[in-house]
């Protein structure tokens, strides 16, 4: 099975950017790369989805600021983060779907603050 791992996540001020990746462990079919994310006491939600056929989606809240990419001769993804605001904290993670199955990352904290 596919293993993921996330980086880039750290402390960062408002109007500052980070760039979050997600490497697998091995290639693998892919339907469609995301990131999601969670703050204490709020639901899980979704930031952005892209699909192997190159279509992407983003929440209402981050377009225009963030973007998601994916290398993939490299087996990884990545989102890029500007524009941060303090209700960008939370704790991102990374998630994949194949054939049948789907697979998340461990996380990695983002924390916005002055």
């Amino acid at each position: 099975q596919v293993q993921l791992a996330e980086s880039g996540g750290g402390l960062e001020q408002p109007g500052g950017s980070l760039r979050l990746s997600c490497a697998a462990s091995t290639s693998f079919t892919i339907n469609r790369v995301g990131w999601y994310r969670q703050a204490p006491g709020k639901q899980r939600e979704v930031v952005a989805r892209l699909t192997s056929g190159g279509s992407s989606h983003y929440a209402d809240s981050v377009k225009g600021r963030f973007t998601i990419s994916r290398d993939n001769a490299e087996n990884t993804w990545s989102l890029q983060m500007n524009s941060l605001i303090p209700e960008d904290t939370a704790r991102y993670y990374c998630n994949v779907e194949g054939g049948g199955w789907s697979t998340w990352g461990q996380g990695t904290q983002v924390t916005v603050s002055s």
